[in-house]
């Protein structure tokens, strides 16, 4: 194998998993297989990544900035290898210069994109009783549904009684007023409104 060959390898391997990775991310890409690969790849943590809200870090060692590293190192070497007349020594060390650029300027991407939110979060924003939240799946009487609330700025998703052990339609408004082993404790609003 050449130079010219292993670049080339190393850029369609990087640019190639990273059209898939956003196709996956974006529109729900669903390969036509029944059988699952997990894999799992621990690296060691790198200090020198991002840093984003709560002490958290981001490691130079993910998959998005070794993709674009992968990509620009190929890409570079490849075309330096074919169109230049630069030693083999002169051309690894700019193809891995262009590399870790990349991979920099992707770690800078991904802390932004991630980073923390402008005031850090209050005790009341974690707390999930007395969020109003909306029936996604009804509530038979007597049953559990399923409720969509907000909770620190995002939303989560719970199994959900009445208090009262009345039914409660999909849509309607209600106000957790217990939460207890996963399962929230709901009120309509209207009623709750009225009183």
């Amino acid at each position: 194998m050449s130079w010219s060959d292993f670049y080339l390898f190393c850029f369609l391997v990087g640019v190639t998993l990273s059209v898939l990775s956003f196709l996956a991310g974006v529109g729900h890409l669903h390969l036509p297989m029944k059988m699952h690969l997990h894999l799992h790849l621990h690296l060691p943590h790198a200090h020198g990544g991002g840093h984003v809200g709560g002490g958290t870090q981001i490691s130079w060692f993910n998959a998005s900035t070794l993709l674009a590293f992968l990509a620009w190192f190929g890409g570079v070497g490849y075309l330096m290898t074919k169109y230049s007349h630069f030693e083999t020594l002169f051309i690894v060390g700019a193809a891995t210069m262009a590399g870790l650029i990349a991979g920099w300027v992707m770690l800078r991407f991904l802390v932004k994109l991630v980073g923390p939110s402008d005031e850090p979060l209050r005790e009341s924003d974690r707390r999930i009783v007395g969020a109003l939240g909306t029936i996604s799946m009804s509530i038979r009487e007597g049953g559990t549904g399923e409720i969509i609330f907000p909770v620190g700025g995002s939303r989560r998703c719970s199994g959900a009684r009445s208090t009262d052990g009345s039914a409660i339609e999909k849509g309607a408004e209600v106000v957790i007023e217990k939460y207890e082993k996963g399962i929230a404790y709901v009120r309509r609003w209207d009623e709750l409104v009225k009183s």
